[in-house]
């Protein structure tokens, strides 16, 4: 035992002090200071991914990099929901958020906001003839889909209605469209590039969001007043050179960066792309996807959570009261929390008590740690399942207890645990999906990514669904094989 615990120590300090060196090593070989940049990626025209090249790009990421360009930063960008992604902010995930950011009260006393570079409004959008939805104040008992962080949510809320949350307006256009909620409040912008870009007749304009225009701006940390100052002179500049009217013509063929510039013209809007040609742009990310995020991390958090699964087994049924009560409670703390929220607390709760883990090394801490929770009770079970003579007969050969476990009793009990631990494997691998709100993009965020800027939900989810299909085969197959080598243990 004392073997496994060495090796199970050292590959553990291995896997979270290597990515942590790398992620910490300086990323500024030009002398610029690297600032990380927040956004959804999936929020056009501001902030999505170019369909041909699958680039990110949008008003938004123009803006922010010509603003780089005037302050001498060197971005770096990540990707995340919008409900995370203020989180990552005070987690210092983040150093700035460019995606949209309305200036209100409570985001003004609790981070640091530039100077505005981007005006609208807001508006009420209803399903194509539903009367019953003609203004901001009849939203009140009705239910809307929004980012629940978003100014557009509280603007809901303030109306009286119920809001739904949802990971982007993409989501929430299609949940209107199909009846499951009565409205939305979003960006004009926003909603006139996607009724533009997708040729949409279920949805329409209905109303205003109130008298007032928004204003959006970068969102800082409040103690980083060098980079707010950075912005705010670059934002100047590109306001006088005509840098943000420009880009602001290129996407809106008006100049929403003052006010009352010009409404927005997005007649042409991007183009609707069938859905052969958008499986076929995304079915190479989603692999790449697959292939340096899903798989790597369900093989190591598996790995690592089967090693902690044993000890936590062997704490669980040692004869000491302690050791078998932190095991007990280790199983019930991870089998009675959401898995969501255990991402949440080793990515964005432990930083704020110095422990800061890169965002693959965060999941597979999580994931390791739940998978060790639900399959200790697995081996436990199998190793009480080995009938007692076996333990008896080693001790008349003179075989000690570590002895006893590893040449007799755990490959008796591995014949018994597969089946289960499989299982285990398989919740492993689709849970991976959750890995975005810790800022991985895996095989299901670059589906989410398509979907937001293409609209083709069924296409691109089912065919996510497949990939998983066809790997989860594979797993099962190499369980039957893996059993029948197995075999050979079972004592008769």
């Amino acid at each position: 035992m004392r073997h496994v615990l060495r090796g199970v120590v050292l590959f553990l300090l291995v896997v979270i002090a290597s990515p942590s060196q790398a992620s910490a090593a300086p990323a500024q070989d030009s002398g610029q200071p690297v600032v990380r940049v927040g956004t959804e990626g999936t929020y056009p025209p501001f902030s999505f991914h170019d369909p041909g090249t699958q680039q990110l790009t949008g008003y938004d990421i123009e803006v922010v990099k010509a603003i780089a360009a005037k302050a001498g930063w060197k971005l770096e960008f990540v990707e995340t929901q919008w409900d995370a992604i203020f989180p990552a902010l005070d987690a210092r995930r983040i150093d700035v958020i460019a995606n949209q950011v309305s200036r209100n009260d409570e985001r003004q006393a609790k981070y640091g906001l530039s100077d505005t570079y981007t005006y609208s409004r807001g508006v009420v959008v209803r399903r194509v003839g539903d009367d019953s939805v003609k203004s901001l104040a009849d939203l009140k008992g009705k239910t809307t889909a929004q980012s629940s962080t978003s100014n557009w949510a509280k603007v809901a809320r303030d109306a009286g209605a119920n809001v739904e949350a949802v990971e982007g307006f993409a989501q929430a256009a299609a949940l209107l469209a199909q009846g499951r909620v009565d409205a939305i409040v979003n960006d004009n912008i926003a909603v006139l590039d996607y009724l533009a870009s997708t040729g949409s007749k279920d949805v329409e304009i209905a109303a205003n969001a109130g008298e007032e225009g928004s204003e959006q701006v970068l969102a800082f940390r409040k103690d980083d007043n060098a980079l707010i100052d950075q912005a705010n002179q670059a934002i100047t500049a590109l306001k006088a050179d005509g840098t943000l009217a420009g880009i602001s013509r290129k996407y809106f063929k008006a100049d929403v960066s003052v006010p009352d510039g010009g409404s927005a013209d997005l007649s042409e809007g991007r183009g609707h792309r069938s859905t052969w040609d958008v499986l076929r742009t995304t079915a190479w990310p989603m692999f790449v996807g697959l292939v340096k995020v899903t798989i790597p991390l369900t093989a190591l958090s598996f790995a690592i959570g089967l090693v902690l699964a044993l000890l936590v087994a062997l704490a669980r049924i040692s004869s000491s009261k302690a050791l078998s009560g932190v095991a007990r409670a280790f199983i019930s703390i991870i089998r009675g929390t959401p898995l969501l929220l255990q991402l949440f607390i080793v990515f964005y709760g432990l930083p704020q008590i110095g422990l800061k883990f890169p965002p693959f090394t965060a999941a597979v801490i999580a994931f390791s740690l739940n998978v060790a929770g639900y399959a200790a009770e697995v081996v436990r079970s199998a190793i009480l399942a080995v009938p007692k003579g076996q333990f008896e007969a080693a001790a008349t050969i003179g075989l000690d207890y570590s002895h006893t476990l590893r040449r007799i009793v755990l490959p008796q009990a591995a014949r018994t645990a597969v089946p289960p631990l499989s299982n285990t494997l398989l919740s492993l691998l689709k849970d991976t999906s959750l890995g975005s709100v810790v800022l991985l993009t895996e095989l299901f965020r670059e589906s989410q990514l398509a979907a937001a800027e293409s609209n083709e939900f069924l296409a691109l989810y089912a065919f996510a669904g497949l990939y998983y299909w066809v790997i989860c085969v594979g797993l099962s197959a190499a369980q039957k094989r893996l059993e029948t080598r197995l075999d050979r243990y079972v004592a008769t």
